[in-house]
């Protein structure tokens, strides 16, 4: 859930870090041309102030001037290209030039500059020149109109060139780029903190709910951590997983209370049987048949018992060694299975695995008694131990008819039992009780078809623990 929230996270900051750093670039790129354009209004207007008196009256006459005033204009103007690189100058009405630096620039017929000019010509300053950007070349115009008696009599224009006013506002952006590189990087550390904070009581609860899926009925949500609205739905399922257990807990007592106190009864009236059967002729089929559904009901009943007790104990784990345990298994079980006529074989290296060597043991006893038991003479059950990184395996293979797809959804479950297989002994809970058994210890079993017939069922157990990998 973390790696789906936090990208989502990381988005949408980015999205408000640009939505507020595009108008902050571009009002640091404003705020700079407006800097400059201030300071060439205010020399156009010094210059304006030194050229009021040397100019040419109405209609293009020239009136006397003192050539030092206009010589003190032309230096003024010199020294100021020379200093800062900015061509400026005076230019009558007609475009000829009164004073100007470099010596050999004029108002051009169109362009920025003529615009400029002309603009100033109606008594305003002119407009503002387009927003100067990094990478945009190009020059800063303004112009000032020189008034005397109320008209225009000359226009001042500047024309500056924008590599500083360029290089100033691409540091002001790379300035406003660092800092969201350092907001997002808070932004993503905080979201990180935010989103493990949030989501802690989420993983805990998805982790007690997996134990208590697999069996581990005790596991419950540490409460400590995260947003209150989590922590009030962690002591909620506490207590809905306290409930629950003491529910399972009256059911498995009530089952193992049953089961115990019906085996009296059901001895007493066994042991009546068998004395009753002594009056009657030998090989009466009424009798055989009450004695045969008698011991069928005692065996249910131990079943009944076993399956309580499995779903209540506590696994003893310990490092076992599952290949020659697993081969014990396969030894043991040897002549009942060639009594039927099953081959029953083994390949069962040495391996180890935490598990329950006793709940192990019994559970590879109703598995292979099951195998065997359905496999028909002449077929073969194959028993077959692996191991990867965190678990090691065992594969119980048999040449039976095999389970159908639907079948193979319920084998397990209590008291269930194949239709084409009804007339097999056996109570429909040996299975069931392996599986609780194996849940317990933090293994489990699982059932799939075999090629080209027959089931597969693999036995699995973890090869480590909270402390750690086992050997082997």
């Amino acid at each position: 859930m973390r790696a789906r929230l936090l990208p989502l996270l990381i988005v949408l900051l980015a999205a408000v870090l640009l939505a507020l750093g595009i108008p902050l670039a571009a009002s640091v790129a404003a705020a700079q041309q407006q800097k400059v354009v201030v300071d060439r209004i205010d020399d156009t207007a010094r210059f304006a102030a030194l050229a009021q008196f040397v100019t040419d009256g109405p209609g293009g006459t020239r009136r006397t001037t003192t050539d030092d005033r206009r010589e003190a204009l032309r230096s003024e103007l010199e020294s100021y290209y020379g200093v800062y690189g900015i061509r400026a100058g005076v230019f009558y009405r007609n475009g000829t030039a009164m004073a100007n630096a470099p010596g050999d620039w004029f108002v051009p017929t169109s362009g920025e500059v003529r615009e400029a000019f002309d603009e100033a010509l109606l008594s305003r300053r002119s407009h503002d020149p387009r927003q100067v950007w990094p990478w945009r070349r190009g020059r800063l115009v303004v112009a000032s109109p020189v008034i005397r008696d109320g008209d225009v009599v000359a226009v001042v224009v500047t024309d500056s060139p924008t590599g500083q006013l360029r290089s100033r506002i691409l540091s002001g952006w790379l300035f406003i780029g660092a800092g969201e590189i350092a907001a997002m990087l808070l932004a993503v550390g905080a979201a990180l903190r935010l989103t493990g904070w949030v989501l802690r009581p989420v993983r805990l609860l998805d982790a007690t709910t997996h134990d208590i899926a697999t069996g581990r009925l005790k596991s419950r949500v540490a409460v400590a951590e995260g947003p209150p609205e989590l922590r009030r739905l962690a002591r909620s399922f506490n207590e809905m997983a306290d409930h629950v257990e003491d529910v399972l807990e009256q059911q498995r007592a009530f089952v193992a209370d049953a089961s115990h106190q019906l085996r009296n009864p059901l001895s007493a009236l066994l042991l009546r049987i068998e004395l009753l059967a002594l009056e009657l002729p030998e090989g009466n089929e009424e009798i055989a048949s009450v004695r045969t559904e008698g011991k069928r009901l005692a065996q249910v009943l131990d079943d009944l018992l076993g399956l309580a007790l499995a779903e209540h104990a506590e696994a003893d784990l310990g490092l076992t060694d599952v290949g020659a345990l697993a081969e014990e298994r396969v030894a043991a079980w040897a002549p009942v299975a060639e009594a039927k006529g099953v081959r029953l074989t083994g390949d069962c290296p040495p391996t180890t695995a935490w598990a329950d060597a006793t709940t192990l043991s019994s559970a590879l006893d109703a598995v292979i008694d099951n195998a065997v038991k359905f496999t028909p003479g002449g077929g073969t059950v194959q028993v077959a131990v692996s191991s990867k990184a965190d678990t090691s395996a065992i594969v119980v293979i048999d040449t039976g008819p095999g389970l159908t797809d639907e079948e193979l959804t319920r084998v397990g479950d209590r008291f269930w039992r194949s239709g084409r297989h009804q007339n097999v002994k056996g109570s429909g809970l040996g299975l069931s009780i392996t599986r609780a058994l194996l849940a317990a210890g933090g293994g489990a079993i699982a059932y799939a078809h075999h090629e080209p017939r027959g089931l597969r069922v693999t036995v699995t157990v973890p090869r480590q623990t909270g402390d750690g990998p086992s050997g082997g």
